[in-house]
């Protein structure tokens, strides 16, 4: 096999499958081909990689050492993802009623829901996560992604408790979107004592609902190491959370002039 073909297949192995260690014999192994041969075809990898803004190779030496491909994105494309956001979402059409716009197309999105994730997985993967946790329904599509992208398992966290998930927790909360005391459950079996997990969701107003799930996961001893979403809300200023990572800020919705402001977030 021609040194750019293995090259080739390299990346398309190691990018369709995000945070996965790879041993080196098992490419050498695979491609027939010495370490040496490999830590080169591993170099330009990276230099590939790393060039396209897509993301690094990390490499680990000692037992259980190997490779592993971490996703990113660039600041640049960072950018575009947030105008390109903005752009969709300052539809006066979107406005709800109540301070609300709508957003389930953007949050269905599968292009603008890989690089969202994308943007999570850059700032949340030195975080050490061993879960990622949101709470149902529109959030699951960006979470999953993340998941996905940090090589995670997810856990979604209910409105009510379902009898198929076994013995569960509940609590109730404050919701500041909804005005209103909330109930969420989660299934005993779903997290570990003494983990950590980080919290992705896709709109942020108060953060009761990120209080909330905080909270909840207190109970089983698990810590919330950071806290993400697609879009939040310039009011209240006071959050019942702090240390978000927020890739919109909506700042006011007008519904008499029919009129959307937000701004993009440096990220």
């Amino acid at each position: 096999m021609k040194k750019n073909m293995r090259i080739g297949l390299i990346v398309d192995e190691m990018t369709s499958n995000p945070c996965r260690l790879y041993e080196l014999k098992y490419f050498c192994e695979k491609y027939d081909i010495a370490k040496s041969s490999l830590s080169e075809d591993i170099r330009l990898v990276n230099q590939i990689l790393s060039e396209n803004g897509t993301g690094r190779i990390e490499s680990y030496t000692g037992v259980g050492g190997g490779v592993r491909f971490v996703p990113g994105i660039s600041r640049e494309e960072t950018a575009r993802l947030q105008e390109c956001i903005i752009e969709k979402l300052s539809d006066p059409q979107r406005i709800l009623g109540g301070g609300f716009i709508y957003t389930s197309d953007i949050m269905f999105d599968g292009r603008l829901l890989r690089d969202m994730a994308r943007v999570f997985a850059r700032e949340f993967y030195s975080r050490n996560a061993d879960y990622v946790v949101t709470i149902e329904t529109k959030g699951i599509p960006l979470a999953a992604k993340t998941a996905e992208l940090l090589n995670l398992p997810l856990v979604v966290i209910r409105r009510e408790a379902k009898y198929s998930e076994g013995s569960t927790v509940s609590i109730n909360y404050f919701s500041g979107s909804y005005d209103r005391i909330q109930k969420m459950s989660i299934a005993k079996r779903s997290v570990r004592p003494g983990t950590r997990a980080i919290i992705i969701d896709d709109f942020m107003r108060g953060g009761g609902s990120l209080k909330g799930i905080t909270e909840i996961l207190g109970e089983f001893d698990v810590e919330v190491v950071g806290i993400g979403t697609a879009l939040a809300a310039r009011e209240p200023v006071n959050k019942k959370v702090s240390d978000t990572v927020n890739l919109i800020t909506i700042d006011s919705v007008d519904e008499e002039i029919k009129s959307i402001h937000m701004t993009a977030n440096d990220l």
